[in-house]
């Protein structure tokens, strides 16, 4: 899965974003010690709908974005697209605030300032578009209950690293039964879940791959089947954020498993994702379900794609359900005679022929595709 990239401009200023004073003062003093520019831009108030063209074209050629946690909420509003390169910084401790921030707008760090300066300077030294080689992040979601998002994840995560992309399976059901399970890895050894400790916000994506149950380029943080009570990792916020940043800057796909009910632990999800994929069975009650869950899809991130899965028990048309839920088709899958049976069995394996590979393959394919550089619609 190749995506294509720009060329590198080192002489690219730094696009500062912050209405904070003492956190101004920091990046200026920084920007001097690594010989930086740094270009200031004030966001605009009032009417959210139209974006400043001098913003929108100094937000895509800034070499990297520094913002605060206010600032990348007042971003995300804005609707400007995606980029890399956005650092979001703290000028204290670091909270779940701009964890949230930072997923919100795809920042690949949150730094702390004056702590984080060695790191900041290293940063502005460095072109971001240069820190990986490709990569980004699915989130899969079903309309309802067993719609088959888990499959079709663990589908697209299979499918990419048998094609050599490196890639990161989440877990976002923490207390679920475990998505190395449905691989039929749970003899695997590894970290799950319960056992992932995020210190101070911050994971290497490489550690973190080698400590996962893995098999060839794919690794799986899953949950685990430890007895119920706290969550080890501290803030499940936090500590998805972390995860699907570190696999993000380590240049992975991040293929995350993303429960259906929406809230702070899985709008982690939601807006980190380069595309949200949902998985809509082509029956009646499941497009019900559908219309309710892509309207909070939507406004969540613009980059929402749907999956059809047959059977269709009621004679239902693709074209329907499309047209019901008003987005855009990634794939429609047959059905998969004998799926569940060998998933029980085996684990999940994708056969030349299946449906699942087709349309996994089919995700996968539309993704690559996307700028590395910029919001795009599936």
């Amino acid at each position: 899965m190749d995506i294509d990239r720009t060329e590198p401009g080192n002489d690219r200023p730094c696009l500062l974003l912050t209405g904070d004073a003492q956190l101004r003062a920091e990046v200026f003093r920084v920007a001097a010690a690594a010989d930086c520019v740094v270009q200031e831009q004030n966001l605009p108030v009032g009417n959210l709908d139209r974006v400043d063209a001098t913003l929108r074209l100094d937000w895509e050629d800034a070499r990297i974005v520094l913002l605060d946690a206010g600032a990348a909420r007042h971003i995300e509003t804005l609707g400007l697209p995606r980029r890399s390169g956005v650092v979001v910084l703290a000028s204290e401790d670091a909270t779940v605030d701009h964890w949230r921030s930072a997923t919100a707008v795809g920042a690949s760090h949150v730094l702390e300032l004056p702590g984080d300066e060695e790191a900041l300077i290293r940063l502005l030294g460095t072109d971001l578009d240069d820190a990986a080689t490709g990569g980004g992040v699915i989130a899969v979601v079903g309309a309802k209950g067993g719609a088959g998002a888990s499959t079709l994840a663990a589908a697209l995560a299979l499918s990419a690293a048998s094609a050599s992309v490196r890639t990161l399976l989440v877990d976002g059901d923490y207390y679920g039964g475990g998505l190395d399970l449905l691989l039929g890895w749970e003899d695997t050894p590894g970290l799950r879940w319960p056992g992932l400790i995020v210190e101070a916000g911050r994971i290497s994506g490489d550690a973190l791959h080698r400590a996962l149950p893995s098999h060839g380029d794919a690794a799986v943080l899953s949950a685990g089947r430890a007895a119920a009570g706290p969550f080890a990792g501290g803030s499940r916020v936090v500590s998805s954020a972390a995860v699907v940043d570190a696999g993000r800057r380590a240049g992975d796909l991040v293929v995350c498993d993303v429960p259906r009910t929406p809230g702070p632990e899985t709008d982690v999800f939601h807006d980190a994702a380069d595309l949200i994929v949902l998985v809509v069975p082509a029956d009646l009650g499941s497009v019900a379900a559908g219309e309710n869950i892509a309207g909070y899809l939507t406004s969540r991130n613009s980059n929402v794609g749907l999956v059809v899965r047959g059977p269709a028990p009621g004679g239902l048309k693709v074209d329907d359900i499309v047209e019901a839920l008003q987005l855009p088709l990634l794939a429609s899958m047959r059905p998969e005679p004998g799926l569940a049976r060998r998933v029980e069995k085996s684990g999940l394996r994708l056969g030349r022929r299946s449906p699942l590979k087709s349309a996994a393959s089919a995700v996968l394919d539309t993704f690559a595709r996307k700028p590395q550089v910029g919001r795009w619609a599936a």
